[in-house]
């Protein structure tokens, strides 16, 4: 009897290890399997934030080396075309844009990419009225969907509004060399039903990231001569404060301003009127002055085009 006990024990006893032992390893191995996950979710995002730092800081025009360049969507439709009518610009007007750095007097324009937000953008738009400048706005799909009435502001005082695609997510809009004008087309319409006017084209794109160098440089190139065989043109910068990437003062902003511009008599100048650049619109009113003393006049993209 008491051998018994002890083997129907020593059974038990190991039954229970035995669960314990295949548990313990289980949980092991899950473990292993979330941080294995996690860590390579941190290392493709450290990747993609590397892609797009080095982008971002990449010549923008390589005929006149002039300066340096920068998920609420479902996935675009294989092949979408435009769904209206598309009027593009005529050779002259391509070959103005193209020629935007070649003035002969001094001229700024400001550009302001990623808005419109609800809480920046009118701020500016404030400014510009205030000194009677008229800018350009390169916007996102997914903020003119979100802020139509800002957008309308925008065109109702005169300022021009170009495109600077939907998402901005750099694996999607340079998944292949159709998406940038896929992502093209679709803010387009977003444009056009926020302003009430199905006709309105911009016939013009900023590139995230710039139109040159970086990862996909050479997709970029393929994609550059699809939007002009549509009479659609690209505008990088030669000039920017960098309130995107480190300017956090805004000391900071102008000693970027006039380091980039010095020397140049065109000058496109890249800000941002995203929902975070409260700084870049509380530094506008300086920025104006400087380029005003300077002897810069201003101009916006109707300007070279009409």
């Amino acid at each position: 009897m008491i051998i018994y006990d002890i083997e129907s024990f020593e059974k038990k006893k190991s039954k229970k290890w035995i669960f314990w032992t295949i548990l313990i390893g289980i949980i092991v191995i899950g473990i292993a399997i979330f941080g294995g996950i996690k860590t390579a979710e941190y290392v493709a995002n450290q990747k993609e934030k590397k892609l797009a730092q080095e982008s971002e800081s990449n010549p923008q025009n390589k005929d006149t080396n002039n300066g340096k360049v920068n998920e609420e969507s479902k996935n675009l439709n294989k092949g979408q075309q435009d769904t209206t009518n598309h009027k593009g610009l005529t050779k002259e007007q391509l070959k103005a844009i193209d020629n935007i750095y070649d003035s002969k007097e001094k001229v700024a324009f400001l550009t302001f990419d990623d808005g419109p937000s609800s809480n920046v953008t009118p701020k500016i738009l404030d400014v510009l009225k205030k000194e009677n400048i008229k800018a350009t706005f390169f916007v996102l799909g997914t903020m003119a969907k979100a802020n139509p009435e800002v957008l309308k502001r925008e065109k109702e005082e005169g300022h021009y509004i170009a495109n600077h695609s939907y998402s901005h997510v750099y694996p999607k809009v340079y998944a292949n060399e159709n998406k940038p004008l896929e992502e093209y087309n679709k803010t387009n319409k977003i444009i056009q039903d926020a302003l009430g006017d199905s006709s309105y084209q911009s016939n013009l794109f900023r590139f995230p990231g710039g139109s040159v160098g970086g990862y996909y440089d050479k997709l970029k190139q393929k994609a550059k001569k699809k939007f002009r065989e549509k009479g659609i043109s690209s505008l990088d910068w030669n000039c920017l404060t960098n309130d995107s990437d480190g300017a956090e003062t805004k000391q900071a902003i102008m000693q970027n301003l006039k380091a980039t511009s010095k020397g140049k008599k065109s000058l496109v100048i890249l800000m941002h009127d995203a929902p975070n650049k409260d700084l870049t619109a509380k530094t506008l009113p300086d920025v104006i002055k400087y380029l005003r003393e300077q002897g810069y006049s201003f101009q916006n993209m109707y300007d070279v085009i009409e």
